[in-house]
């Protein structure tokens, strides 16, 4: 179960990663950015649950909180550019 769950992990950043380089707009890149980050923190939450470890919990922790304070530095950017 937990390849399953890396596999469709890796398929998701995939996705993102291309939506990351082709996005036509601004706003794209933004999600896309924020998307990604989502998938590594989920990654890094089914390593932990499958270590049965609370080891990696500190990095999810400051990669959501990076990954929350970014998109909304890049949402402010975006809006005053007008993009």
């Amino acid at each position: 179960m937990i390849a399953v769950a890396f596999a469709l992990l890796a398929l998701a950043g995939i996705c993102f990663m291309v939506r990351l380089f082709i996005g036509p707009s601004v706003v794209d890149r933004v999600i896309a950015v924020d998307g990604l980050l989502m998938v590594i923190t989920c990654g890094i939450l089914v390593e932990v649950a499958s270590d049965d470890s609370v080891a990696g919990l500190d990095t999810v922790l400051v990669v959501a909180l990076v990954a929350f304070v970014g998109t909304g530095v890049l949402a402010r950017y975006v809006e005053r550019r007008g993009a």
